[in-house]
């Protein structure tokens, strides 16, 4: 047999040990167990060690009549509305928008998770317009 007619069995043979070896390869990676984070953190901290607030956010607490009382139960207790908060982002510059119905007013807080620690950077009363003059 010549040369040119054994080409095609030798090439389905090669590329058919290849097959083999890719195979045995990924079957042997598949047993390394994947490194795990313990400790790390998920989601949005509801009992973080400390809770810091913007300038802005006293200012805004202040003209709608927020209390620190009422942010902390929004924190608590509020459904995170994930189509107002920006998740795609690394750990410190993740923000939370975080909502419930405190004393009668619906409130969306804004907070920025760094840590152990959260800041309040806005609050917002969903169904009143109040005059603030903050910056």
């Amino acid at each position: 047999m010549k040369v040119s007619k054994l080409a095609p069995f030798i090439l389905i043979l090669l590329l058919g040990m290849l097959l083999i070896i890719v195979r045995t390869c990924r079957k042997e990676h598949a047993h390394i167990p994947e490194k795990k984070v313990i400790n790390a953190p998920r989601g949005l901290n509801r009992s973080p060690d400390a809770i810091h607030y913007s300038k802005h956010a006293r200012c805004r607490m202040a003209c709608r009549h927020i209390t620190e009382a009422e942010i902390k139960s929004v924190i608590k207790n509020g459904t995170i509305n994930y189509k107002k908060s920006e998740l795609q982002t690394d750990e410190c510059n993740k923000r939370y928008a975080v909502e419930d119905i405190v004393n009668k007013q619906r409130i969306r807080i804004i907070v920025a998770p760094c840590q152990n620690e959260l800041t309040v950077i806005t609050c917002i009363d969903l169904e009143k317009e109040w005059e603030c003059e903050c910056p």
